[in-house]
């Protein structure tokens, strides 16, 4: 029998053996290609696109839609696999085969542990992020992970709801907007009112010019200025590219990649990774909320000084990413900064941050306000399909 895994695949495969199981025979429509992300099955059987494979650490990978037929190779190893056989072969050497590869969605999936005993190719779990890192002499890829059924392309993109969450003797009002990040359709983006630094929009606007089923207001920005130019403070990316760099800020950043792996940095780490080129797009706010589950404040490293986020209650905006890589957006009133990170915790996230508050508070979903925001704004976290 063909040697599973290295021993940290096993290890990565125990950790997400409690996740729903991925079912291949799932019949979604093809309409919109699934993200790249690894899937775990209630056998705690991994898989990954044959797609993202093609020219990852010198990778090749083909598939004969003839035969069915599977070619993986390397600088000095082929793997010869068929959709839906327990035998391969490695290098001419028959083997047997504990996952077999299927096909769903238009996307063809390879058991993980095949292709990287075969290839060497390291793994590592990051907790946090919900993710693995696959590596290979000195090169890095990250994928997220999931377990479940795919996501139909013409599944909700975003779904309402509000609740009242109880931090101590109060009681919270709470607006939210969950968002599936591996949805195939799913986008997001951060958008610059009028599409340029230093103007103003209202929120409403931001969102529908962008076909936005979901947006939230973003960074904070020189709101009580006179002048018309009201700078927006903290790095703000789009598509790759910056629109406005903040170089020494402290303060949290919410950064996502191609696949919407989404996480959150902390500014002073924020430039190199920027630099590595994996990062799609980002908002910078805080401050951090919650770190794997917990509560975690340190507002005052952060360089905040304004008493508004040290010890004042008010309006609040704020998102957070789950487990299962799940976007909420988020909106109360009336809460401090503590009282804040209690409600995220309630609302399931795993990671959070508050975003700019006050009169800048406000929330759009399918068309219309849940949170009118008070003023126009600087910048939006945009949900599209």
């Amino acid at each position: 029998m063909f040697k599973k895994c290295t021993a940290v695949c096993l290890i990565l495969l125990l950790m997400l053996s409690a996740l729903p199981s991925l079912q291949p025979g799932s019949t979604a429509s093809a309409s919109a290609a699934p993200k790249n992300a690894v899937f775990v099955d209630k056998a705690s059987q991994s898989y990954i696109p044959l797609r993202f494979l093609n020219g990852l650490f010198g990778i090749r990978s083909v598939l004969n839609a003839g035969t069915n037929e599977i070619e993986i190779s390397g600088e000095n190893t082929s793997v010869l696999l068929k959709a839906g056989q327990a035998r391969a072969t490695v290098n001419d050497k028959s083997v047997t085969l504990t996952a077999l590869p299927f096909s769903a969605n238009g996307t063809t999936y390879v058991p993980l542990s095949v292709v990287s005993t075969a290839m060497g190719i390291g793994l590592k779990w990051n907790k946090g992020q919900g993710s693995i890192t696959l590596s290979s002499a000195g090169e890095e890829a990250v994928l997220p992970v999931l377990g479940g059924t795919l996501i139909k392309p013409d599944a909700p993109a975003a779904v309402s709801a509000k609740h009242t969450y109880r931090v101590g003797s109060r009681s919270f009002s709470v607006q939210t907007v969950t968002i599936p990040l591996m949805h195939p359709s799913v986008r997001l983006d951060a958008v610059l009112a009028g599409n340029t630094v230093g103007k103003t929009e209202a929120l409403g606007s931001i969102a529908k010019r962008s076909g936005a089923v979901a947006a939230i207001n973003g960074t904070f920005f020189d709101a009580y200025t006179d002048g018309a130019y009201k700078a927006p403070y903290g790095y703000i990316i789009s598509g790759g590219k910056m629109l406005k760099n903040s170089p020494g800020d402290k303060r949290i950043v919410f950064a996502y990649d191609r696949n919407l792996l989404a996480e959150l940095i902390p500014g002073s780490e924020f430039s190199a990774r920027f630099q590595s080129g994996s990062i799609e797009g980002a908002l910078q706010a805080g401050p951090r909320l919650l770190v794997n589950g917990s509560v975690s404040l340190n507002v005052a490293a952060e360089g905040f000084k304004d008493p508004k986020i040290l010890t004042g209650g008010g309006a609040r905006s704020a998102l957070g990413i789950t487990r299962d890589h799940k976007l909420i957006l988020l909106t109360t009133g009336g809460a401090t900064i503590p009282q804040l990170a209690q409600i995220m915790k309630q609302a399931g996230a795993y990671q959070a941050m508050n975003l700019d508050g006050g009169a800048s508070s406000g929330l759009y979903y399918n068309g219309k306000y849940l949170t009118a925001p008070g003023r126009l704004i600087s910048n939006a976290l945009v949900v599209t399909r």
